[in-house]
């Protein structure tokens, strides 16, 4: 089986056709929460950055995969996003974005979640993964929870948010087979 094949979802690398998608997910601020952001992205910025998604997660210390599925003419759906990869001690976080709701709650970043540890886990060879979920972003914690992670800690008042405070969660997969 490819490793970045999953049942339901391909991983692959950005193509510069996945450039309106990138601008339109990096550029929805009910989603910046996430991922820290305070600024939109340039399609400049962007176009740059798939230009320079050719490096190595060895040079890059990170990868970004867009998800597509294997049905409905290989649609692209999102994003999984490996970052701070340590090498050295074998680790690396995730990251993952289902950006249209109407693929949520239906297998496909569950599906996007196993083939990428299969990948961290086989083909990297590391031997750990971890994640940061906002303490009130349930159905993510359920997802990575589901497919092995553990919370190892939480961190009070971490993200500030237009409600207020919110905590986060870390959550953690150890590789127990190598």
């Amino acid at each position: 089986m490819n490793a970045l094949h999953g049942k339901l979802v391909r991983l692959r690398a950005p193509e510069p056709e996945d450039i309106e998608y990138l601008f339109k997910w990096e550029n929805n601020t009910e989603i910046w929460h996430l991922s820290n952001t305070l600024t939109p992205f340039s399609r400049y910025t962007l176009k740059q950055y798939i230009e320079s998604s050719t490096a190595d997660i060895y040079e890059a210390k990170q990868v970004r995969f867009m998800i597509d599925l294997q049905s409905e003419n290989n649609k692209t759906i999102g994003t999984i996003d490996l970052f701070e990869f340590d090498p050295y001690n074998c680790r690396v976080g995730i990251g993952i974005l289902i950006a249209d709701t109407a693929y949520r709650g239906r297998g496909f970043a569950g599906d996007a979640l196993e083939t990428i540890i299969r990948y961290v886990f086989d083909v990297l060879m590391l031997h750990q993964v971890f994640c940061n979920i906002a303490a009130d972003n349930e159905s993510s914690i359920a997802l990575f929870k589901s497919k092995g992670f553990s919370i190892i800690g939480e961190k009070k008042d971490w993200i500030k948010t237009f409600n207020g405070w919110v905590g986060e969660y870390s959550l953690q997969l150890i590789n127990r087979n190598k």
